[in-house]
């Protein structure tokens, strides 16, 4: 990134008679590929192109999809050897739509290891397990944060292509083609607009967004190889990253590096929250979570008979509801209402026994 200068080609992308490897075997495909659309093409890494890349530090792999193959890739950097998932669908969508809605073109590690990619309509938020054994999640639609004023995540005038990048905190940050940013919570789901990005020249549209070794946001175009730019997550101003050399167009870049935000180091209430997360777990269980309509169930699986009190704190710790429930064996439910005023946000569901000992707690998300 500093000196503008690139290697020589490391993998033949377009090489249909590349024999690539099962990701689930690990053992190479006795013959190249066929599909009844793209003939033994699809059998080239980068077949029907690429737009969205992963870089997963800790297995050293690139991660990716062709655009228009519905399977999920990735290129061991060790060996330079490449993966097809081929026994799991990726998005489920093997015929694209016609305004490319469902052509998955983000894609990112996040802090929890999984790998997460949007479609350009981001009606599915994909979750891609990395390591030895490969699974494959459709988490479903991202959710409009009321706040948006009318800006969706899913408007193609607005926030389809583009790149993400992943914070310290448990969030995705969405760049669109049109310089849109939406921040979005993996937990809940919730993208929430942040604005436009100020300072790009006309005709820079974002396609490609990674943050450097200095915290910094680096946005490239597909369109414009006039510069890069770095980008202030919290103003979405963008400044020139000068560089000793030639700017390619760029349609996607792929780092593992998180954006510290420096949110944990105020200590806030939300993150004594999720280390209480999974004490209990396995003895209690809360449906539905997220929770929707202010009401959610609480299923005693493995406690003994007897009196408990079911709490409900915010994030400050603050009393929200308390439930006192005789439990007489295993499977009873117990249904909780909360006040329908309630702000939306994490809440922490506590159950003690007659002793005054917590046997169970863990956060709930309502939205």
């Amino acid at each position: 990134m500093k000196t503008g200068s690139y290697s020589d080609v490391l993998l033949n992308g377009s090489d249909a008679s590349l024999l690539a490897y099962n990701a689930a075997t690990r053992k190479q495909f006795e013959a190249p590929l066929n599909d009844v659309r793209f003939g033994t093409v699809v059998n080239a890494a980068f077949a029907t192109g690429v737009a969205a890349l992963a870089y997963d530090r800790k297995n050293d792999r690139l991660y990716y999809t062709p655009m228009f193959i519905n399977q999920l890739r990735y290129i061991d950097l060790k060996t330079m050897k490449v993966f097809y998932l081929t026994d799991q669908a990726f998005t489920g969508k093997p015929q694209k739509s016609p305004d490319q809605g469902n052509i998955v073109t983000r894609m990112v590690i996040a802090s929890d290891g999984n790998g997460y990619a949007m479609t350009n309509d981001a009606t599915q938020l994909i979750r891609f397990s990395t390591g030895k054994k490969m699974e494959v999640t459709d988490l479903g639609t991202i959710v409009d944060d009321q706040a948006n004023k009318g800006v969706s995540i899913h408007n193609s005038c607005s926030s389809f292509g583009g790149d993400i990048i992943a914070d310290d905190e448990g969030n995705l940050f969405v760049f669109s083609a049109r310089n849109y940013v939406f921040k979005v919570n993996i937990e809940s789901k919730v993208a929430t607009n942040l604005g436009v990005i100020n300072g790009l020249p006309n005709g820079f549209t974002v396609n490609a967004a990674a943050v450097n070794a200095e915290n910094k946001i680096i946005v490239a175009s597909a369109l414009a190889a006039s510069s890069f730019f770095t980008v202030d997550h919290k103003s979405l101003v963008a400044t020139p990253y000068s560089i000793a050399g030639t700017i390619w167009q760029t349609s996607d870049m792929a780092n593992s590096n998180l954006l510290a935000t420096g949110a944990r180091t105020n200590g806030t209430a939300i993150d004594l929250i999720a280390d209480q997360a999974t004490e209990g777990k396995g003895k209690v269980s809360i449906f539905p979570n997220p929770v929707t309509n202010n009401q959610f169930a609480v299923q005693f699986n493995e406690l003994e008979s007897g009196q408990y009190t079911i709490q409900v704190t915010d994030v400050m710790g603050r009393n929200i509801s308390q439930q006192i429930v005789n439990v007489g064996g295993k499977m009873q439910s117990q249904s909780i209402r909360m006040d329908p005023g309630a702000a939306r946000g994490f809440y922490l569901v506590k159950i003690v026994d007659q002793n005054k000992k917590a046997v169970f707690s863990t956060k709930i998300l309502v939205q």
